[in-house]
């Protein structure tokens, strides 16, 4: 149901589980790590404009590593910098922290941590439940508290509806097969195994898989509740039961679900620190050069529209009317607004792309953050030697209740609740403060003798990711039958096959992954693109460090016939 979280192994370690593939078996994280470097430019390319649309993860990875071979990238975003990394500070509390998206980071995301080891950013174990990082936690469920230090102390229930999840993975999805290929970085066989499993599940969703596993299927239905309810490792997953199966299988078999780490002082860092970052050695540029140098201290402002010029550059006019020309744009926003918030000609995709563009498919997440004056929850009660309050999971409103301590000399942050899709639509309409209080009236019934208001100091920090115009949902949630709407969209940085009206136009985020919602599908999204424009402008890799465009062919994932 959860594991113990270690330290972020590297490479060289004995030989973890990596988001390496499934789909795409590529060392991403050996790639960006090789001495000779990403690749080469033409030395006429030195110093070339490339637009990139969006300051998030994938956006702020591309900048950079394209700012090392000679570019000079130019940002633009229509929000904040970080996008779903965002971490608001709360007023007069110094690196106290809401994480409003990404909150906490598999240490399997290999890619991302090259990132956040070269800034020198401290990270912790998350407090999921069940786990050392939280001490205790509560699970309440129809009513019922139970209180638990470790998946043993529950009862016998949660620990049959766990061994259930375990055995259907191994008997329907060959899971310990996988993950030993993972490990071993065994293409061939990891390729064989996925490549079967795919036409197999990806018409069929989450709840279709627990269901007709035999595993399940000699338990009861309140089995499959309490696995909806509060699942394993970070809680409950009714909330994907409409997904496609292949989604939850790459999160699993990847270990994104385990020994997942948090950014000490907000996971904003990382973002922000690559647009401070100066390169060791980087082509064409001074030392010390930086994005942001390169951009004057800010990034230019959103994008309104995105064509082809005359002359055959693409043509990005910004929110204010200044329109600037590139011979490579990079979009890393969320693919719906490339027909709702920005004007992009219809021609530069083909129509199946715009199909799988427009038919991905968001998932809503919202959360209700406060700051309290210390980690009170860790007082015991006098009467049962307990935690006064635990990381907790229920069926009620508030699904997750997360309680992050900052330090003895640092007030502490309760998220009082972190819900998806329908719990999150029931939020939507609510103000803040009707908010906190759903919330503290749901958990009021879980611990009657805690008084959580009292504690409270300054002001609730929320959000409804669904309702920011910017994005207009957290992340992808791909539905059955989605498959060979993401190997379009995944498969796009390679454009040698293109029409010319069609090239220099590229996309990356975790929802053209194949991991949505996990930075790590960010960043390596990224990566391609940054193959992909390499190439466009007439560079190559290095024989010695080949790039994911050069194994493409032999090793991207399969198309399934139309």
């Amino acid at each position: 149901m959860s594991v113990t979280q270690n330290a972020p192994a590297t490479h060289a370690s004995a030989k973890p589980v990596t988001l390496f593939g499934p789909d795409f078996p590529f060392p991403f994280d050996d790639w960006i790590a090789h001495p000779d470097g990403l690749g080469v430019l033409p030395s006429h390319c030195h110093g070339q404009e490339v637009a990139i649309v969006g300051a998030g993860m994938a956006g702020m990875v591309a900048a950079y590593e394209l700012m090392k071979l000679g570019l000079k990238p130019v940002i633009y975003e229509a929000s904040k910098m970080g996008g779903r990394l965002r971490s608001q500070h709360f007023e007069g509390a110094q690196g106290v922290v809401a994480e409003l998206g990404g909150m906490r980071f598999p240490v399997s995301s290999t890619a991302f941590y090259h990132y956040v080891n070269q800034l020198g950013l401290q990270t912790q174990p998350f407090p999921n439940p069940l786990t050392p990082a939280s001490g205790s936690t509560v699970v309440d469920l129809e009513g019922k508290t139970y209180y638990a230090e470790s998946l043993a102390d529950l009862p016998p229930l949660f620990r049959e509806v766990a061994q259930a999840w375990a055995e259907a993975l191994e008997k329907d999805a060959r899971f310990s097969e996988v993950q030993a290929a993972i490990k071993a970085r065994d293409v061939a066989t990891l390729k064989h195994i996925w490549n079967d499993l795919i036409p197999k599940w990806d018409d069929r969703t989450f709840y279709d898989f627990v269901a007709s596993s035999d595993a399940f299927k000699r338990l009861s239905f309140q089995h499959r509740e309490v696995f909806g309810q509060v699942g394993f490792g970070t809680g409950g997953w009714d909330s994907d039961f409409p997904n496609s199966m292949l989604e939850i299988l790459r999160v699993v078999m990847t270990n994104c679900d385990e020994n997942q780490r948090l950014i000490v002082g907000g996971a904003d860092q990382v973002p922000h620190g690559l647009w401070e970052l100066a390169p060791a050695k980087p082509v064409h540029w001074p030392a010390g050069t930086t994005l942001a140098s390169l951009h004057g201290g800010a990034t230019r402002a959103g994008v309104a529209r995105i064509a082809r010029a005359p002359n055959g550059q693409l043509a990005v006019t910004d929110r204010w009317g200044d329109t600037r020309e590139y011979a490579a744009v990079l979009t890393t926003c969320q693919s719906w607004l490339l027909t709702t918030q920005i004007d992009c000609e219809e021609s530069l995709f083909s129509q199946k792309m715009w199909m799988a563009l427009d038919r991905t498919r968001y998932m809503q997440s919202s959360k209700t953050f406060v700051m309290v004056d210390r980690p009170f929850w860790k007082d015991k009660d006098p009467e049962t030697g307990r935690d006064l309050m635990s990381m907790t999971l229920t069926d009620r409103l508030t699904r997750g209740t997360y309680l992050f301590d900052n330090g003895p000399d640092k007030p502490a942050v309760i998220c009082l609740s972190y819900a998806w899709m329908g719990d999150a639509l029931k939020m939507l309409p609510q103000p803040v403060e009707k908010r906190v209080k759903l919330a503290l009236d749901a958990l009021k019934k879980i611990y009657p003798k805690v008084d959580i208001a009292s504690h409270i100091i300054g002001d609730p920090i929320c959000v409804s990711w669904e309702a920011d115009p910017h994005f207009l949902g957290a992340f992808k949630g791909a539905l059955p039958g989605h498959y060979r709407y993401n190997q379009r969209m995944y498969a796009h940085f390679v454009q040698k096959t293109m029409p010319a009206e069609q090239r220099g136009i590229f996309i990356a985020g975790d929802d053209v992954s194949w991991t949505p919602a996990w930075v790590e599908g960010a960043v390596q999204t990224s990566l391609n693109a940054v193959w992909g424009i390499v190439h466009h402008l007439g560079g190559h890799t290095h024989a010695s460090n080949p790039g994911p465009g050069d194994v493409f062919d032999t090793l991207g994932p399969i198309a399934l016939p139309d």
